[in-house]
């Protein structure tokens, strides 16, 4: 055996499986393609949001709860600011079904919140122009992740804890034996115990039949403005945001390089069958569209894309991860098929992945997430 534990793909989830693998041992093992947080890997792209409140399954809330507090683990761990905490607001007609549902859930959850009117988001926010039958609720535990640092951070303190990590090792076959499992790069192959498949769009190839099934890598886009007057839309007077309307959805973060602001079109990844040789550039449509909702949405922001990218990421067909045993008594565990929404949970779900993969601790309430799922389905 060459280690207890073997993390295929050191991104958002698989960092920080690492990390929390290394902390019940030190016979962990991480394999990242590339480099860690390189830039086309669905890491890229700056930031991430992270919201307590939300519209969906309440499920979710007690992994989003740890996974905040991991985030401030990560951080006193290493020393790194990684969760910028300005707050957040989730905009949208008051009496629409996105209101009404983010409001039902968090009522289901009791997270924080502060219910906004028109008004009060003139005074308040008066960055955001609203429609008149506009509403807010206010999330006082939301901010902005830094991804980059995270996923740094979370490798750096898994080595010092002795893992070992393994870049520019793209792993190409995993095979199942009676004593392990086998995993192959090029003419290189190791034996672990148990794995973790945690490669984001790159996963399928790692994954059996019935799963390939039912998932699909999308291209996901990103785009950056540069803000008239920087310091309103700095962190302490900009909150992350996610705006829904039945024309117009955008989600955003604030200047964190006191310059550009990430204002982004929400819900229009696309299927890719590379995610390695998926479209960077934007198409002239998802231009005209971002550029409109962003002149009718900011009349402060300079409604011309100063940046823009395109990354991958594994969505599933009930967009619910995969995180659990992809056979039943077998050793390849995947944590992967976020759909868009795993890096704000990513240190709560490296944590579960980690714990079960290592035979630590199982989690109770995930069948939602459970792979097994798909093939009664």
């Amino acid at each position: 055996m060459d280690g207890k534990l073997a993390v295929i793909g050191l991104g958002s989830i698989g960092s920080m499986a690492l990390w929390q693998a290394s902390r019940l041992t030190d016979s962990v093992v991480g394999f990242e393609a590339h480099t860690p947080a390189h830039g086309r890997s669905a890491v890229g792209g700056d930031t991430r949001l992270f919201s307590m409140i939300y519209n969906g399954n309440p499920d979710y809330y007690p992994i989003r709860k740890r996974s905040r507090d991991l985030w401030t683990e990560l951080e006193a761990e290493t020393g790194q600011d990684i969760l910028t905490r300005c707050g957040g607001l989730s905009i949208g007609t008051k009496d629409g079904a996105y209101i009404s549902g983010l409001l039902e859930t968090t009522r289901i959850t009791a997270a924080e919140h502060e219910i906004l009117s028109h008004e009060d988001m003139a005074e308040r926010y008066p960055q955001h122009n609203l429609r008149t039958d506009d509403g807010a609720v206010y999330d006082p535990n939301a901010g902005a992740l830094r991804t980059d640092r995270a996923v740094t951070a979370a490798i750096m303190a898994a080595q010092n804890n002795g893992a070992t990590v393994h870049n520019n090792t793209p792993i190409t076959d995993i095979t199942e034996t009676p004593d392990g499992v086998l995993i192959t790069s090029g003419q290189k192959s190791w034996t672990f115990e148990n794995v973790i498949i945690a490669s984001g769009g790159w996963s399928p190839k790692l994954m059996p039949d019935y799963l390939k099934a039912a998932a699909e890598t999308k291209r996901l886009i990103l785009t950056w403005f540069v803000a008239r007057d920087g310091m309103e839309f700095s962190p302490d007077k900009f909150p992350i945001f996610t705006r829904m309307y039945e024309d117009r959805s955008m989600y955003g973060a604030p200047a964190v390089d006191g310059v550009t602001v990430k204002a982004t079109l929400d819900g229009r990844g696309r299927a890719t069958p590379d995610a390695g040789n998926l479209p960077r550039e934007l198409t002239p449509a998802e231009i005209t569209e971002t550029v409109d909702t962003v002149s009718e949405f900011f009349p402060g922001l300079y409604p011309t894309i100063v940046r823009s990218d395109a990354f991958p990421d594994l969505y599933t067909r009930d967009k619910n991860p995969l995180v659990g045993w992809m056979e039943e008594g077998g050793r390849i565990y995947c944590a992967t098929g976020f759909s868009g929404g795993g890096f704000k949970n990513a240190t709560g779900f490296g944590e579960i992945a980690a714990h079960e993969a290592l035979g630590k601790r199982t989690f109770d309430g995930l069948d939602f997430v459970r792979p097994q799922r798909f093939k009664t389905s």
